[in-house]
């Protein structure tokens, strides 16, 4: 299987407006994507923002969470954290990727439809480690999509609407690109 990287940009990312903002981490986040990072295989999960103050907050949510308090109240969280980074941009979490493995190939989400997306069945088909990008806010930029070797299919529900939280998505995505189905084709 290859190494799968995630990381949850905060920036550059829309807002609902369309315009160009940086997002602020949020407990859950950290705590659920961590938590589906581990329970998929995931090798290494990036918070992305550039802000010393959000950088700030992340290490006061982390220090907690490499207590021996917090080993005795709830060591599956700890575990889980324990693949968490905090990098102040893309291109930085790409070069530490890439100090460890072969060229990655990074893989942008989104919930829109875009030309030439990639499926999830063509996903199993790659053999190089990914860099999966979750948006948050309304999602990432044309910018880093651009930046994408290539931008994932949506999730598709029942009908038209087409907004789940990034947490949920991300455990999605992640379900699919590492299920026994996919990994059989």
């Amino acid at each position: 299987m290859k190494n799968i990287y995630v990381g949850l940009v905060h920036y550059p990312i829309l807002n609902k407006f369309g315009d160009v903002v940086t997002t602020s981490i949020t407990n859950l986040d950290i705590h659920d994507i961590s938590r589906s990072c581990m329970t998929f295989g995931v090798k290494k999960f990036f918070i992305i923002n550039p802000l010393k103050t959000q950088e700030q907050l992340f290490k006061r949510i982390l220090k907690f969470w490499k207590s021996e308090i917090a080993n005795c109240y709830n060591p599956d969280r700890v575990t889980a954290l324990s693949i968490i980074e905090y990098e102040h941009d893309i291109e930085s979490v790409i070069k530490k990727i890439n100090l460890q493995e072969e060229d990655c190939l990074v893989i942008t989400t989104t919930a829109a439809n875009l030309k030439a997306q990639l499926s999830f069945e063509d996903y199993g088909k790659i053999d190089k480690p990914v860099l999966l990008l979750f948006g948050t806010g309304n999602g990432l930029t044309d910018e880093v999509h651009k930046l994408a070797d290539h931008v994932l299919k949506p999730i598709k529900g029942i009908g038209d609407y087409n907004h789940l939280s990034v947490r949920s998505a991300a455990a999605i995505v992640l379900n699919r690109l590492t299920s026994d189905k996919i990994k059989e084709e």
